[in-house]
């Protein structure tokens, strides 16, 4: 039995069987370019797969080291890889520019990092290994551009048409292109360097020759944008790095737009943070100590069961403890079929997290109708939930050595929880709003009464809503 072989018998211990054929059929039989940089949404619905098994699937993968992740930022405009990362902890920036796109970002989890998984060299050799040995449109496709763009199967055909002039330019070397510049504006941009310097053409037609120097290096400074006319151009191209870059003057047309605006869905790193296979997986190495990184949108759910003490106090302890650790079971069951994971428990309490609020409602409504139906099975009405939602902005930090949450969003969901009686569904106005939510709401028949709220730490009055 091959090593390949071996690894992927070792996946079918922790992953679906259908997602793990898919994965050795694809590492068997695949061209190159479909085994890097591989968007897990998007392989799901090509292969009709579910997405958070496709995910669990490569998850477990890239700890058997069958494949590799990586945390991509990508340039929301023009969905350019910004910077590579082998993990969350080396995104250390408090903002990402494009130049291509003059465009600058905070960082931040919800749309800007995208995850990708490639396969390991180990299992199979790819050209995207070496990038130097790419030509120009597979650069593009496999190291440049993320996972977020539909890019053509004709990609190097497209490019003909929104490319004046490109050069494959070895390290130290030097290049003098001329050319004939139309009206308009040109980019002279390297995909390596990421360096981008804008041409406005227009005016008159000249005659007399135009000159122009561009350097490409590894340190990257806003250069202005420069005054040319359509005519000719002498274009010198200097590489001071040490390894090849790849410039092309570029036409801004319909061609460029058009090839742009295909996109995709991905898997942002918001995503992969409240899955639960990750958390299982990376928990305790995700982010380094004293690292924060923002996320603008993410929701908690805290529960807390009702009564628990009277309950020991009542049925004894081991009777208590199992029922207690089979409510765990069936939270946590119910939360990963949501889309969402588990933070942490204390005590009786569970704090997760969605990447929607829709997901979480969704959830809190399964898990008290759970409890209930426990309760009865085991002939104890007291197993009652008592469930708070709130959506907002965070931070994903590590706290006891573990990936965890930090700020007032965290800290409202909280006490939002301990407003909730028994078996009731205490929710923020964030989460009520949501589009999703309110049809989720809807269709099972579920109105929520408003109530005005002062919460132990937090200033001002509070809308909250009672789902009961």
């Amino acid at each position: 039995m091959s090593e390949a072989e071996t690894l992927f018998a070792a996946l079918r211990q922790s992953a679906s069987d259908d997602v793990v054929d898919m994965l050795e059929r694809m590492v068997r039989d695949a061209p190159d370019h479909a085994l890097n940089k591989m968007n897990a949404l998007d392989l799901a619905a090509r292969e009709g797969l579910s997405e958070e098994r496709v995910v669990a699937a490569l998850l477990n993968a890239v700890a058997l080291g069958i494949f590799e992740m990586t945390w991509n930022v990508m340039c929301l405009s023009c969905a350019g890889v910004l910077s590579a990362n082998k993990s969350l902890k080396t995104l250390d920036r408090r903002q990402y520019s494009c130049a291509f796109c003059a465009a600058g970002y905070e960082t931040t989890l919800d749309n800007l990092v995208e995850v990708t998984f490639t396969v390991s060299p180990r299992v199979r050799r790819i050209a995207a290994h070496s990038p130097d040995g790419l030509s120009v449109a597979e650069y593009y496709r496999q190291v440049f551009w993320s996972s977020a763009i539909d890019l053509p199967a004709d990609l190097e055909k497209v490019l003909d048409e929104v490319t004046l002039e490109s050069v494959d330019l070895p390290p130290g070397e030097r290049a003098i292109l001329s050319l004939h510049l139309p009206a308009g504006t040109l980019i002279v941009f390297d995909p390596v360097t990421h360096a981008a310097q804008f041409l406005e053409v227009s005016g008159g037609e000249t005659n007399g020759r135009q000159n122009l120097s561009v350097v490409f290096n590894k340190v990257q400074v806003p250069v202005e944008t420069i005054a040319l006319h359509p005519g000719p151009l002498r274009l010198t191209l200097e590489n001071r790095t040490d390894s090849r870059v790849l410039p092309a003057v570029w036409m801004a047309n319909q061609a460029l737009d058009n090839l742009l605006n295909r996109r995709k869905p991905i898997l942002t790193a918001k995503r992969l943070l409240t899955n639960q296979t990750f958390r299982d997986l990376y928990r305790t190495d995700t982010l380094a100590i004293g690292q924060r990184l923002k996320i603008l949108s993410l929701t908690f759910l805290f529960s807390d069961l009702k009564g628990s003490t009277e309950l020991y106090e009542r049925v004894g302890d081991l009777v208590a403890f199992d029922l207690v650790d089979e409510h765990f079971r069936l939270l946590q069951e119910i939360i990963v079929s949501e889309r969402g994971a588990v933070v942490k428990t204390i005590g009786d309490a569970v704090m997760a997290t969605f990447e929607t609020p829709d997901r979480a409602i969704a959830a809190a409504i399964r898990m008290r109708e759970a409890m209930s139906d426990l309760g009865a099975q085991r002939q104890h009405q007291s197993l009652r939930l008592k469930i708070g939602i709130h959506e907002g902005s965070c931070l994903a930090v590590t706290l006891n050595a573990q990936q965890d949450y930090f700020g007032q969003t965290v800290n409202i969901a909280s006490r939002v929880q301990s407003l909730a009686a028994s078996r009731s569904i205490v929710v923020t106005k964030s989460v009520v709003e949501n589009a999703q939510t309110q049809a989720l709401l809807e269709s099972n028949g579920l109105k929520p009464s408003l109530k005005r709220v002062a919460l132990s730490g937090i200033e001002d009055e509070v809308l909250v809503y009672e789902i009961s």
